[in-house]
């Protein structure tokens, strides 16, 4: 009996503690990004019909990773344990048959569970949550089995910091670029090299031959075709995929310059500068903005100083957007910018930066830096050309995105140790 107790309560803490991390990876990867989820929101709400409700997506990205931290951080500390152990099982009540009805349908290619931290298939993304609903069955049944890591005391407490700092988090991500950037257009990466694939891991295709013979067709490999039978009619040669090999981080990367029509006033598409773009061997600028609205007065003026510092060094500017040229005319009417305006696909560009509108600094068709509209630098800091300035030079992203991992860590577990110092003195009080 004693044994299988011990059975029970280690299966149950392992079931906590599984469950507790994948729920607090899951949702803090999602608050890093939350632009991001709300565009995969915005995905699943295109595939069911339901465009319409766009403007739910970004509050929802917001709310749902908190939830999910938040819930992830009750499980592994213990604490409510018998209402927080049957909202994971209802959680995952709702979201395995979910996951499965994703898998079967596929209306994305991938659930965004993990972000784009870590891109699972849907059919993984339903194996998986199958898992979890086991685990949370047995937190169900056994959820007196878990030792909780803080009294009743200080539950409340610890509960209501977590939704704070989840919150504070994801809205510190959207007011500024996501402090870790798991797409392909991370700074110091070389987008060309980014849009090639190994050929030795590139798709795999083989020559299909057609040859006629008394009016039938029939299709014979470069082995075996019968090129000493005369009595075969050759018909056609195709090619046929083998093996499906790696895909190019970057697939989609083309810009496409706007020109100035005078006799219909307004924008119309001019040449393919993506070549001239990614092989300029000096600096050059992209404002990034997938909807021209998104630039107004504040933005504006900030990328005007940029524009002006630009023009004075030669810096070729480029305003890349996915608006309409209609759009584009009226606006440019409306600001006189004196940008030249370029048009990409507007998931390009919504991958590219987190921001609209955000500025990427390219050199050879090296991302140097990124800026979003409330980190442009100032007048103050543009003083000379930007091969003698600290922002002319790449920065390091991995020790940045350490250090930011690791202050975000402090600012979660220094609070928490101070609850839980609390906590046991208030236990020795009594």
């Amino acid at each position: 009996m004693k044994r299988n107790n011990r059975l029970i309560k280690i299966v149950t803490e392992l079931s906590r503690i599984v469950g507790g991390a994948t729920f607090i990876f899951s949702g803090f990867v999602k608050m890093v990004d939350p632009h991001g989820f709300a565009y995969k929101i915005q995905d699943y709400l295109i595939a069911f019909g339901l465009s319409e409700g766009f403007s739910l997506a970004f509050p929802v990205a917001i709310l749902l990773p908190v939830v999910e931290f938040l819930l992830g951080v009750c499980l592994l500390l213990g604490i409510y344990r018998k209402t927080v152990s049957r909202l994971f099982l209802l959680f995952m009540l709702v979201m395995t048959p979910f996951t499965l009805w994703i898998a079967i349908k596929n209306p994305v290619e991938d659930c965004g569970c993990f972000g784009d931290a870590v891109v699972i298939s849907n059919w993984a993304t339903f194996y998986k949550n199958i898992v979890l609903s086991g685990l949370a069955v047995i937190l169900v049944v056994y959820y007196n089995r878990i030792t909780p890591f803080l009294s009743s005391k200080t539950s409340l407490t610890a509960t209501l910091f977590a939704a704070f700092f989840g919150v504070a988090f994801s809205v510190y991500n959207v007011m500024n670029l996501p402090v870790l950037d798991f797409r392909p257009y991370k700074i110091g990466t070389h987008i060309p090299d980014k849009m090639k694939v190994d050929p030795s891991e590139a798709d795999q295709y083989e020559n299909i031959l057609v040859y006629e013979k008394d009016g039938v067709r029939k299709a014979f490999t470069e082995e075996n075709y019968p090129w000493n039978d005369s009595t075969w009619t050759f018909v056609e040669m195709k090619s046929q995929l083998v093996k499906e090999g790696k895909k190019p981080e970057i697939e989609d990367f083309s810009i496409v310059e706007l020109v100035w029509d005078e006799a219909s006033g307004s924008y119309i598409e001019g040449a393919d500068i993506t070549e001239k773009i990614l092989s300029y061997p000096d600096y050059s600028l992209l404002v990034i903005s997938h909807t021209l609205s998104g630039i107004r007065g504040v933005e504006l003026s900030r990328l005007n100083v940029l524009a002006d510092y630009a023009e004075e060094y030669n810096y070729p500017l480029y305003c890349v957007t996915a608006s309409t040229l209609e759009a584009i005319t009226e606006w440019e009417h409306c600001h006189q910018s004196g940008f030249t305006f370029c048009h990409a696909d507007e998931l390009l560009l919504k991958t590219m930066i987190r921001s609209n509108p955000g500025v990427v600094l390219l050199k050879d068709g090296t991302i140097i830096r990124k800026w979003s509209s409330r980190s442009l630098p100032s007048e103050k800091e543009l003083t000379a050309s930007l091969d003698q300035l600290e922002i002319g030079k790449p920065a390091d992203r991995r020790r940045n995105e350490m250090l930011a991992v690791g202050i975000t860590a402090l600012l979660f577990l220094i609070p928490l140790g101070i609850i839980k110092w609390a906590d046991t003195r208030l236990q020795a009080k009594n």
